[in-house]
């Protein structure tokens, strides 16, 4: 593994924690920088697994994802919370499209818990709560809302507003009161924490390193993050995202349908 590590670039073994599993630095195929509050977007094909690694302890990044290669299909949070039976995604969830199948899993976790509910940060709600500064100004150090960030990418794409759904926040933990509210837990974030997606299908990504809606921090200074693309291969028959429980087996079967050609 060292050797491995040796051959890397900086970034890409930054973004290897020691203790990480099943991971083989051989098959790297990429790796990035994305700044906190910029956006990104690209396909990840199926049997390759995207690591998201929270640098500093401050990331939030809201994600969507869609069928790249009819994109009408895309990740549907009702029922990929519904078939598990839960209300936040971990290691062992998957994200299920609204055909039932199975976009990517969610293969190795540090951080435990990521929002499913609380959607994007909107330029309205930014503006009010950090003030304005735009590029003209600020250049680079913008502020940029979460929602715009990923109707930016999916135009990249020949997407638009009628293709958003409810994205999903990695690293962040919102928790419901005992009226139903939802409240942000700031220190539910670590230096360091990732979570690595694998992808069971051909999947168009769109992410947006915004500050989650709820954060309650008066600055405006989302995190960093570092991706890693590997070749990993897709879930294996003992797969725990697939033993999970009876829906997520059915969900692989009906996404390895999908590609017999």
């Amino acid at each position: 593994m060292s050797e491995l590590l040796a051959t890397l670039p900086p970034l890409a073994r930054a973004a290897v924690p020691a203790h990480s599993t099943g991971f083989d630095t051989a098959l790297v195929l990429w790796e990035e920088d994305l700044p906190g509050g910029c956006h990104w977007s690209g396909v990840l094909r199926r049997g390759s697994t995207l690591r998201l690694v929270d640098v500093e302890g401050r990331a939030n990044v809201s994600a969507l994802f869609h069928n790249h290669e009819r994109p009408v299909e895309r990740y549907n949070m009702p029922d990929t919370l519904k078939a598990q039976h839960t209300a936040h995604l971990a290691a062992g969830c998957v994200c299920y499209s609204d055909m039932g199948r199975v976009l990517c899993s969610i293969a190795e976790d540090t951080c435990g818990w990521h929002d499913p509910l609380c959607g994007a940060l909107d330029a309205a709600t930014m503006q009010s709560k950090y003030g304005s500064a735009d590029y003209q100004t600020h250049r680079n150090a913008m502020h940029r809302a979460g929602r715009e960030g990923l109707l930016v990418e999916l135009s990249k794409w020949g997407l638009g507003r009628g293709d958003m759904a409810t994205p999903l926040n990695l690293f962040s933990k919102a928790v419901a009161d005992g009226d139903g509210r939802l409240h942000f837990e700031a220190g539910h974030r670590r230096a360091g924490q990732h979570v690595d997606l694998r992808f069971e299908m051909d999947v168009l990504v769109a992410l947006s390193a915004a500050p989650h809606p709820l954060d309650p921090s008066p600055r405006y200074a989302p995190g960093p993050v570092k991706l890693v693309a590997w070749h990993s291969g897709t879930a294996g028959a003992d797969d725990p995202c697939r033993l999970r429980c009876p829906e997520n087996d059915r969900g692989f079967v009906n996404t390895e349908r999908y590609f017999l050609r």
